[in-house]
């Protein structure tokens, strides 16, 4: 297996787009903790090379995982043994693949023609990051673009602030894209930077906003790996620094931090997905979010944008036991997924992390609430899994509209009430 993942590396590095040809995304639900506990022992079959898109986490919780075509036989004969139910999510992952690929041709063919950048298409980070220069341009007195440090492999760390001025003001932070292949958290990211800066001026609530506070959003938390979903593999998760005695890269981002570090959620294997790290804090990209953070000194709220399942969450995620301020966060929660539903009916749940999704140590905003950030929020964007981490780009401007009365909600209950 070891020898396996040598040869996909080595396939990336010399740019060759890893295909994914017959691979199906599978839902399975344990129907009690017997079933829980064989379904984990999947992960831990490396010849089977099965990646878990939704972790299981017990009963009652489904389960997806993507299933390499030449293990679907092995894995559904295991599944049937035990008398799993399961469905098939995507029949061919390579199918969406392949659509994907064409949306992003036809909208740079459409590109050619138009000076206008196109929010209803997926982009790169060239692209991106150019027309982050391009807001800055369009918004002198209001947006301005800072680099709070490098990636593992040299790329620049940008985030854009929205501010009218002052300094030391409370401040709202916000990142997307922490895991690369959840696309359509940068491209939601995009769409809400350019909402903020359209807004102010018009929406009494935008202005009155900024006109007190600083948001600062991070549109590519992960821009290796971001780099590296374009040109190599799609649906890669993680970073890609080199882990010593391994030859698989990368750490989880989001088990990366010093919250409850290395426990339930995260892996010590340098070859999982949820691989926590060697130390807290240990990549760059999330060393560089907690120095700014803890140099800021004056952030209310941190908001971190992932897909896909359609949930805002907050702490606690290493632990069961409820945060001291549960309720206030669970009431804005209910209102901000009740006001995020009215613009197309897009239903989402809410609640803790451990309570709603999965225990999972190490997260991002855990860390943030650990720190006196009290509005710690997750948002896991479309879809519920028909297309998982390939939501088409018909999607996008959907998923951000939708998403922005609930960012709101939140951004202006932290102004009204200051802690």
């Amino acid at each position: 297996m070891r020898i396996l993942l040598v040869l996909v590396a080595l396939a990336g590095a010399a740019g060759a787009q890893r295909q994914f040809q017959g691979d199906q995304v599978l839902r399975i639900m344990a129907r009690d903790e017997e079933q829980a506990a064989l379904l984990k022992m999947l992960e831990e079959q490396e010849e089977l090379q099965v990646d878990f898109w939704r972790h299981p986490f017990g009963p009652g919780h489904p389960a997806d995982l993507r299933v390499p075509f030449p293990s679907l036989g092995a894995v559904k004969g295991f599944l049937e043994s035990h008398s799993f139910p399961y469905t098939v999510m995507i029949e061919d992952v390579q199918e969406l693949l392949d659509e994907e690929k064409e949306a992003m041709a036809r909208s740079r063919r459409v590109k050619r023609s138009s000076r206008a950048f196109d929010f209803g298409s997926y982009h790169t980070l060239d692209e991106i990051y150019s027309w982050m220069d391009t807001l800055v341009e369009d918004h002198p007195g209001l947006v301005s673009k800072i680099q709070i440090g490098q990636s593992y492999e040299g790329r620049d760390l940008l985030v854009l602030k929205f501010s009218t001025g002052g300094s030391a003001r409370p401040a709202i932070w916000v990142d997307t894209g922490i895991h690369s292949r959840e696309w359509i958290s940068q491209a939601t990211g995009v769409w809400t930077a350019n909402k903020i800066a359209e807004e102010y001026g018009r929406d009494p609530s935008v202005t009155a906003l900024l006109d007190n506070m600083d948001v600062f959003l991070e549109i590519i938390a992960n821009p290796d790996g971001f780099v590296f979903t374009h040109s190599s593999d799609r649906l890669w998760r993680k970073t890609r620094s080199p882990n010593t005695g391994s030859h698989c890269l990368g750490v989880d981002p989001n088990r990366n931090w010093d919250a409850g570090f290395g426990g339930a959620g995260s892996s010590g294997d340098p070859c999982s997905d949820i691989y926590h790290g060697p130390f807290p804090h240990s990549e760059r990209e999330v060393k560089a979010i907690v120095d700014f953070i803890r140099g800021h000194g004056n952030v209310k709220s941190v908001i971190s944008i992932h897909s896909y399942s359609q949930m805002l969450l907050f702490p606690y995620g290493y632990t069961s036991v409820p945060s001291p301020d549960y309720q206030e966060m669970n009431e804005l929660a209910k209102k901000a997924v009740s006001d995020l539903a009215a613009v197309y009916g897009t239903k989402y749940t809410f609640g803790s992390i451990a309570d709603t999704i999965y225990t999972a140590a190490g997260t991002t905003v855990d860390w943030a609430y650990d720190q006196g950030v009290k509005y710690s929020f997750t948002l896991e964007l479309r879809d519920t899994g028909r297309h998982g981490f390939l939501l088409p780009s018909s999607q996008i401007l959907p998923t951000a509209t939708e998403t922005w009365p609930a960012l709101l909600d939140i951004m202006v209950h932290v102004l009204e009430h200051p802690y």
